[in-house]
């Protein structure tokens, strides 16, 4: 079976790196997806980010093109798909 794969958006200042976005890359890994990993490194990309996505927060978790959310709704699918 491929490996199930994620993109995974977080924030990744020059002062400060959200834990969230830490928390769900390691919910990812432990969970076995192959992750494709987008660094928002200023604010100007964060902001562009929201924006074009209709979200107020990062980390944002794709699966299969479909936006799971955050970090707490990743946390929830997680323990709803059937992990091999």
């Amino acid at each position: 079976m491929p490996k199930r794969e994620a993109t995974l958006y977080r924030m990744k200042l020059s002062n400060h790196e959200c834990p969230y976005g830490l928390l769900a890359k390691r919910m990812l890994e432990d969970a076995g997806f192959a992750i494709d990993e987008h660094l928002l490194t200023t604010r100007d990309e964060v902001d562009a980010f929201q924006a074009k996505h209709g979200v107020k927060t990062t980390p944002q978790i794709f699966v299969d093109g479909e936006r799971i959310g955050g970090s707490e709704e990743l946390a929830a699918y997680l323990e709803q798909v059937p992990l091999d």
